[in-house]
């Protein structure tokens, strides 16, 4: 049996797991489930790679403690159960890992945390501190005080994004399902795809949503959009189940491998696209479109002709074409309220009428994605 190069050469990993492979039916942490995972991650340690472990399960380990049998759908129950499941959470992988004689470091991540330039910075730098010190980070969204739904299969996009923040060569997803198929698992005719190497390898897929009932919130549509973002920005990922991880760690040809498509490039703006959700719109005219689209342009006020929304500076927002098309999502440099006295006026007419600080973007360059149409 020949092993995956793209596993064995991988110095460092980035490896996810559901909270269906780590929790019982009643909701509650299983021993059992965990011991083996971090065995599995200890082997890896072992051979030489640094590990960064993205762990979901805060919410479903809460929920036995606090007497709930189902994952709530309030979002605030939730964060209770997940303020309660956290801690419960790493504390039995902090005792699992002494076994091995390493150390947990729990890491809590927020979409600002990397999309805003200064916390963006601040959040790799914890990670490389980290790693250096031998330390295996531990992390999750921080549940607890998000300020929007916490939404479905957030930790499968979480992994892909926090494997390109911290330059992994890695990601491997663990999950219930032990591959990809091109249709529904165990029905007659379907086949396990080995090797996805583009999207027309995922031509004619049928991709349902899997999982245990109550528990987990990913399914296969997330783990096929996280294996995208990764592929996309150059790291191989290999999709399979978990009670396989040591066998999937040491390189055996099992699950789904997902070859890299693509070139890593900037992570804030990966995160941009693919963790933000906007805030506003910005609809632009024909000319300021080009701009942005076709020569890589900041925004200016002189493009945009209309307003929809409330936000504040830094917020993201939609970038819309006089057709009603997303053509761009950035981070905004004025307020809400601030940009209707400003629109489609020249830079240098704003700042002689109100000041140099009004000749500034709408929306720089820098802060900027375009998005495919």
């Amino acid at each position: 049996m020949s092993l995956r190069a793209e596993v064995t050469g991988a110095r460092r990993v980035v490896v996810k797991v559901g909270s269906s492979s780590l929790t019982t039916a009643a909701g509650g942490i299983d021993p059992d489930r965990v011991r083996n995972l971090v065995d599995a991650v200890a082997m890896l340690r072992e051979r030489g790679a640094e590990v960064v472990l993205v762990s979901s399960g805060a919410i479903a380990a809460g929920l036995a403690p606090l007497g709930l049998k189902r994952r709530p759908s309030a979002l605030a129950a939730q964060q209770a159960a997940a303020s309660v499941g956290q801690g419960l959470l790493v504390h039995r992988y902090t005792e699992e890992l002494a076994r091995h004689g390493l150390t947990a470091g729990q890491v809590l991540l927020t979409v600002d945390d990397v999309t805003r330039r200064s916390h963006y910075r601040n959040a790799y730098q914890t990670f490389a501190t980290l790693l250096e010190l031998g330390v295996l980070p531990i992390v999750n969204e921080n549940d607890t005080v998000a300020t929007s739904e916490i939404r479905f299969g957030d930790n499968d996009r979480l992994a892909a994004l926090v494997a390109h923040l911290v330059h992994a060569d890695l990601l491997v997803l663990l999950s219930d399902v032990d591959a990809l198929y091109d249709g529904p698992p165990g029905a007659p005719g379907v086949r396990r795809l080995a090797d996805v190497r583009g999207e027309a390898d995922l031509a004619g897929v049928r991709i349902g949503s899997t999982g245990a009932a109550g528990i987990g919130t990913g399914g296969m549509v997330t783990k096929v959009e996280a294996a995208r973002i990764a592929t996309g920005a150059g790291i191989p990922v290999v999709l399979a189940a978990a009670p396989s991880a040591a066998d999937a760690l040491a390189g055996a040809p099992l699950g789904t491998l997902f070859h890299a498509t693509g070139r890593r490039r900037s992570t804030r703006l990966l995160w941009l696209e693919h963790a933000t959700e906007p805030l506003g719109h910005l609809e632009l005219d024909a000319g300021a479109v080009r701009a942005v689209v076709e020569r890589g342009a900041s925004l200016l006020a002189a493009g945009v002709t209309g307003v929809r929304g409330s936000f504040h500076a830094g917020d993201p927002v939609e970038l819309v074409s006089p057709d009603g098309a997303v053509v761009a999502r950035g981070l905004v440099g004025y307020d809400a309220d601030e940009l209707p006295d400003l629109l489609g006026r020249s830079s240098g007419e704003l700042q002689r009428e109100l000041g140099a600080g009004y000749g500034r973007e709408v929306v720089h360059r820098d802060a900027m994605v375009v998005l495919p149409r």
